[in-house]
């Protein structure tokens, strides 16, 4: 019987992020947390132990997925694991978020106005404003939380969709920051092993 860990238990920090960036849109700032671990871990780790062990999403795909059965569990096309399509759909991801920092930006330097409202898939705006309490915080940092809950949350129904659709865990084979905390380990490997003995 495998043993039970603190962090087998993340998946509950998935369903806890999502619900206060409902009711106030200023929590999703917290998602940083799962944006900067994976690479600080990969970086002085040179392993994916955020991908395996703490990542609260994957392992609520793995719960929704396989102990609830609500996947189909057929594989994936080979092409959603491809290289090709792993990095394309990086420099997609951070277009978006290199945008949503530039929007962040001109709210900031007051050339934009707030914009309360969530962008999902990056394309569906839907309103957002009784998530926010304008004069709280100054307007860029609710612009961010916007911006970043909606990247959050489109790559989160991106997930379940495939998750739906195929394995639990089908997201994991080309999200953007397993994409590159698997890039930084490679990175490290080739640093260490060019070093001379």
């Amino acid at each position: 019987m495998k043993r039970t860990r603190w962090y087998d238990y993340l998946w509950i920090w998935s369903i806890v992020y999502f619900a206060l960036g409902f009711f106030n849109i200023l929590f999703a700032w917290l998602g940083m947390i799962d944006f900067l671990l994976p690479l600080i871990l990969a970086a002085f780790g040179g392993n994916k132990f955020f991908c395996n062990h703490l990542c609260g999403r994957g392992q609520l795909f793995a719960r929704l997925g396989g102990a609830l059965g609500r996947s189909q569990y057929r594989s994936a096309p080979r092409w959603m694991s491809s290289r090709w399509f792993r990095y394309g759909f990086l420099i997609f991801f951070l277009a978006m978020f290199g945008n949503m920092v530039f929007q962040t930006w001109l709210v900031a330097a007051g050339a934009a106005s707030l914009r309360e409202a969530i962008q999902l898939f990056w394309t569906f705006r839907l309103p957002w404003g009784w998530t926010y309490t304008a004069g709280l915080v100054p307007d860029w940092v609710g612009q961010f939380s916007f911006g970043f809950y909606s990247m959050m949350l489109t790559s989160l129904l991106l997930g379940l969709i495939v998750m739906l659709l195929y394995k639990p865990r089908t997201w994991c084979a080309f999200c953007p920051m397993g994409t590159m905390t698997q890039g930084i380990c490679k990175l490290k490997y080739r640093a260490g092993a060019s070093k001379p003995e």
